[in-house]
């Protein structure tokens, strides 16, 4: 089956790739998790939008890499969280949330999969997160999680 891959996977390819894999790999694993879409001619013109967007946010290499940890790592993200009476999160801070703290703080867009947290962030307060930029380079950021 020929697929369009919407994003990274494993041993398979980048986002915007067309690949071709076996029915069963595609039908179970695949497009049920979002990694990929069916191939169409359609398809083809998002291609282009997936690789443009991949390339805006694509590292070139390790200066840039080390550019943007120094960035990163000088700049305090916030994260604006509804909090009940008692202080306590509605729900908790997710790597979601915080690619999209560091976007609007630093107008930089990070792949939330590359954010990595101990744990869930279900407090208040300040929390460390590492950011992995690509070539080895893993950037420290401090993640202050607010009342909205």
């Amino acid at each position: 089956m020929k697929l369009i891959l919407t994003r990274e996977v494993a041993g398979l390819g980048s986002a915007g790739d067309v690949v071709t894999v076996k029915d069963g790999f595609a039908r179970n694993f695949l497009l049920p998790r979002g990694n990929a879409i069916a191939w169409s001619l359609g398809g083809e013109k998002q291609i282009l939008s997936i690789r443009r967007a991949r390339s805006a946010r694509e590292i070139r290499d390790i200066d840039h890499a080390k550019e943007i940890k120094a960035k990163l790592e000088s700049t305090t993200i916030t994260a604006k969280v509804k909090v009940g009476a008692k202080g306590v999160l509605f729900g908790s801070v997710t790597d979601k949330d915080v690619a999209a703290a560091i976007k609007s703080a630093v107008a930089i867009d990070i792949d939330r999969h590359s954010i990595k947290t101990k744990g869930h962030i279900k407090k208040i307060g300040n929390h460390e997160v590492k950011v992995s930029l690509g070539h080895n380079v893993v950037a420290t950021v401090t993640v202050s999680v607010v009342a909205q």
